[in-house]
C-alpha cells in the first residue's frame, strides 16, 4: 500500500503547487483602474471602458487580442489622445470586465456590444483598431456596418482558416488548454507568451505580471476558453472585398503567431489597403514596437484625416 499512497501523495503536492485560484476583482481594480475608466453595462455585461481625448474629436475605437486588455494600447492611445478621442474596452471576459451574461462569445455577440457602446456614447461614423482576434472583430464590424465606420487599422488580425482551424466549424480545443482554467503558473504563462515577441526581453517582467494578473480576474480563463469554442470562422474573402474603408495593415515580419505571409492574402481582398510590416518585430507591433508602428498608424488615422 505504500506504492500508491506515495503517488497519490505525489499528486496531490502536483496539483496543489500548479493550482492557481482567481485573484478578488477589488483587488484587481485597485492594481488596474484608473481614474479615465468607466464601468458600462452594455446588453447586460459588465464592461470597463477607458475613453480619452477630446470629447468632440474623431474617434477610434481599439478592440483587444486574446488574452489581453485594454492595456495593450497604452503607447498608442497617450499619443493619439491629444488629438484623437480614443475608446479602449476590455471584451467581455477579458481585463476587469465581467463575463459574458449569456455565456455567447460567438462574433455576432460581440458586434452587436460594439453597435451597443457606440449608441450608447452617440458616436456615428469612427475609426476602428483590432489586433489579432480583435483585428477579425474589427474588418468584420467593418464589412457589416460599413456606415458606422470611417478607417480601419488591422494589426497582425485573424480571420483566414490555419491547418486544424476550418471554416464553418467549432474549434476543438485541447484538453491541456482546459487545465488552465485551474492552473495557470506565471512560467507557463510565459513560455505561452514568449513566441509572440521577437525580442525575447520585449516581455518584460512588468509586462508578464500584467497579463498574469488580469488573466486571473474572476471566470477569465472560462471565458476565454468559451471566446475559443465558440469561434466560427467564415470565408473571409466576401466580407474582405465589401469594405470600402480606408485600410491599414501592420504586422511584424516575424510574426510567429499569424505570419506575415498571411498579409498579402488581405492585401489582395482589400479594396482600399496599404501594408507596413516591422522588421524584427512579432505579433504585437504596440508592444514591441511602440514608437516605430506608432508613426504610420499617426499618419493614417490623423495627418491624412478626411473626416
Amino acid at each position: 500500500m505504500a506504492i500508491p499512497l506515495l503517488v497519490f501523495l505525489l499528486l496531490a503536492a502536483s496539483v496543489w503547487a500548479l493550482w492557481t485560484p482567481d485573484r478578488a476583482l477589488a483587488d484587481l481594480q485597485a492594481k488596474y483602474q484608473t481614474p479615465a475608466d468607466e464601468t458600462l453595462l452594455l446588453l447586460g455585461n459588465r464592461v470597463r471602458l477607458r475613453d480619452t481625448g477630446p470629447k468632440d474629436a474623431p474617434a477610434v475605437l481599439m478592440l483587444h487580442g486574446f488574452g489581453a486588455s485594454l492595456e495593450t494600447w497604452e503607447p498608442w492611445a497617450q499619443t493619439l489622445s491629444q488629438q484623437m478621442r480614443v475608446l479602449r474596452l476590455d471584451l467581455p471576459g477579458s481585463g476587469l470586465s465581467g463575463p459574458d451574461a449569456t455565456g455567447d462569445y460567438s462574433d455576432t455577440r460581440t458586434l452587436a456590444l460594439l453597435v451597443a457602446l457606440l449608441d450608447q456614447r452617440q458616436l456615428g461614423k469612427i475609426s476602428v483598431v483590432g489586433h489579432s482576434i480583435g483585428g477579425r472583430m474589427a474588418w468584420t464590424f467593418a464589412a457589416c456596418h460599413p456606415e458606422r465606420v470611417n478607417k480601419l487599422v488591422l494589426v497582425a488580425p485573424d480571420g483566414f482558416a490555419s491547418p486544424g482551424i476550418a471554416y464553418g466549424q467549432r474549434p476543438e480545443v485541447p484538453a491541456s488548454m482546459g487545465l488552465m482554467r485551474y492552473t495557470l503558473p506565471r512560467w507557463m504563462l510565459r513560455m505561452s507568451l514568449e513566441p509572440a515577441y521577437a525580442d525575447p526581453a520585449a516581455l518584460t517582467d512588468a509586462l508578464l505580471t500584467r497579463y498574469f494578473d488580469l488573466m486571473l480576474a474572476p471566470q477569465s480563463r472560462i471565458a476565454l476558453l468559451a471566446r475559443l469554442q465558440d469561434t466560427v470562422l467564415v470565408d473571409p474573402m466576401p466580407l474582405l472585398q465589401s469594405i470600402q474603408a480606408p485600410t491599414l495593415l501592420l504586422w511584424g515580419e516575424q510574426d510567429a503567431m499569424i505570419p506575415f505571409a498571411n498579409a498579402a492574402d488581405y492585401v489582395h481582398a482589400l479594396p482600399h489597403a496599404t501594408l507596413v510590416g516591422f522588421d524584427r518585430v512579432g505579433h504585437l507591433p504596440h508592444e514591441e514596437a511602440s514608437v516605430r508602428s506608432l508613426a504610420p498608424l499617426q499618419q493614417f488615422l490623423i495627418d491624412n484625416k478626411n473626416d
